[in-house]
């Protein structure tokens, strides 16, 4: 017997697909603009009211209690069931709380009303303003209620407070972290060259370049190459990047090792910027990646923006990008389907990346496939080298954050830890004129120790290359 549901004889072959693409890509948008509001937050912009999500009503509603999709999704719908009721829940298991804001100046402060919706009934306090507040995380609205600056009917409340729904909730101002304190430490550092304009830093994988969120003040405030670079050089660094970052002009990931630039001037350190804004100076690193590269030579020419999901990776798949052309070998033109490019750019905004990398060494060994490449970045993203390899799906060897393994079969590792504890990439080379005389600078930092033993480790595991076969038969 036909199902009641299926359309009539004739028209089975039509598909909602269309509208259903339709009113999610519309939902996504919504949620894109409440993403950025968290990056406006972080780069001083102006803070945009969030807007609430749209519903999909392309999909069919659920048929009770029993209606549930199958495999991994229907585990993440129970499991999501358990914090917020099924009337919270939209049919791609995203998370929709409909929140009335109304925002009011007075002098230097700003008071947002929530009014929270019976969909938030028993969420904690802190929880549900991380959720109505897309520009502050969970921990910036414990320090909101814990500075008492958060209000539910009224009177104080505390972060682990369940909502009954209906609740008016009052928000004043802005989190106000404890302020960081870059301090001089006598931590060794490994000068590759200094003069009185400028220094280039051998930075060891480990060391975060400067003070970064974190539990406690000394957590956040030790440690750094800040705080080597100010017992070193003491008061001859740049101002120009703030208290907490003198003479920094650019950075490199925390696990990621090798050359840095210190600018001891000002002079130095705005131009050491322009060249960077011109791309006018050539950073090249080594990395060492899972399985065979194919093409000897490459570029990546893929736009960069932050995860949705998780905040602390990087993607290359954004949407809302087409490329069409006439035919083939003419230049790509603009979509139909595709929104005009705007003039100014949203903080959360796909940015514009470009690597371009060379073979330098394969191995094939009994633990695997490795790629050693040489990588040249036209563009300092963050992250780059490392989510442009894994969009090729070869990622960083050590790189568990982009989907690499953390044990290599075949290779010594500390007890149960992993194999690598940092990842296989190194700034090795840096060529630049000198800031200030327009003197040709070349340096280069050696691999480190780690990373040599690593690659010297698979080299001893790598399985002989089998002899060609001969062509014809007369050359058995």
């Amino acid at each position: 017997m036909p199902s009641k549901n299926m359309l009539p004889k004739g028209k089975r072959r039509h598909s909602v697909k269309a509208d259903y693409r339709t009113q999610r890509d519309a939902s996504r948008d919504a949620e894109a603009a409440e993403l950025a509001a968290t990056e406006a937050a972080l780069y001083g912009e102006e803070v945009p009211v969030a807007k609430p999500a749209i519903p999909n009503t392309a999909v069919p509603e659920k048929r009770g209690k029993g209606y549930q999709k199958s495999g991994k999704r229907q585990q993440r719908t129970v499991e999501a069931v358990k914090e917020l009721p099924s009337s919270a829940m939209d049919e791609d298991d995203e998370l929709i709380l409909p929140v009335e804001a109304v925002v009011s100046s007075g002098g230097l402060t700003t008071t947002r009303t929530l009014v929270a919706t019976p969909e938030a009934r028993g969420m904690r306090l802190d929880a549900y303003l991380a959720w109505a507040l897309p520009e502050i995380s969970r921990a910036r609205a414990q320090l909101l209620i814990e500075h008492g600056q958060v209000r539910v009917g009224g009177s104080p409340a505390k972060a682990k407070y369940k909502l009954n729904g209906n609740e008016h909730v009052v928000v004043e101002g802005q989190p106000q972290p404890a302020p960081l304190r870059a301090t001089p430490e006598d931590i060794p550092l490994s000068i590759v060259y200094e003069d009185k304009h400028m220094a280039v830093i051998d930075k060891p994988a480990g060391m975060m370049v400067h003070a970064g969120s974190g539990l406690t003040d000394e957590a956040r405030s030790s440690g750094t190459l800040v705080n080597a670079l100010l017992f070193h050089f003491k008061d001859q660094l740049s101002d120009v990047g703030g208290a907490l970052r003198p003479g920094i002009v650019h950075r490199l990931d925390k696990q990621t090792s090798g050359l840095i630039m210190v600018a001891k001037s000002d002079a130095a350190h705005r131009a050491l910027a322009e060249m960077f804004s011109e791309r006018s100076l050539e950073k090249r690193y080594i990395a060492l990646v899972h399985r065979d590269v194919k093409s000897d030579r490459g570029i990546i020419d893929l736009p960069i923006a932050r995860d949705r999901l998780r905040r602390t990776r990087m993607t290359t798949r954004v949407g809302n990008r087409y490329l069409t052309t006439d035919s083939h070998g003419t230049p790509a033109k603009r979509h139909p389907d595709e929104p005009e490019e705007r003039t100014s750019r949203r903080p959360n905004d796909p940015r514009p990346a470009r690597s371009l990398y060379t073979v330098l060494e394969r191995l094939h060994t009994t633990a695997g496939d490795f790629t050693l490449l040489d990588v040249k970045i036209e563009t300092g993203r963050t992250h780059q080298i490392r989510v442009h390899m894994q969009s090729l799906g070869h990622p960083v060897v050590g790189d568990t954050l982009y989907g690499a393994p953390a044990k290599i079969p075949g290779l010594k590792s500390e007890g149960t830890g992993p194999t690598l504890h940092r990842n296989f990439l190194h700034a090795a080379h840096l060529v630049l004129d000198h800031p200030i005389t327009g003197k040709e600078l070349d340096l280069e930092a050696p691999l480190p120790e780690e990373l040599a033993s690593l690659l010297e480790q698979l080299r001893a595991l790598e399985i002989p290359a089998a002899p060609a076969k001969p062509k014809h038969a007369e050359d058995w």
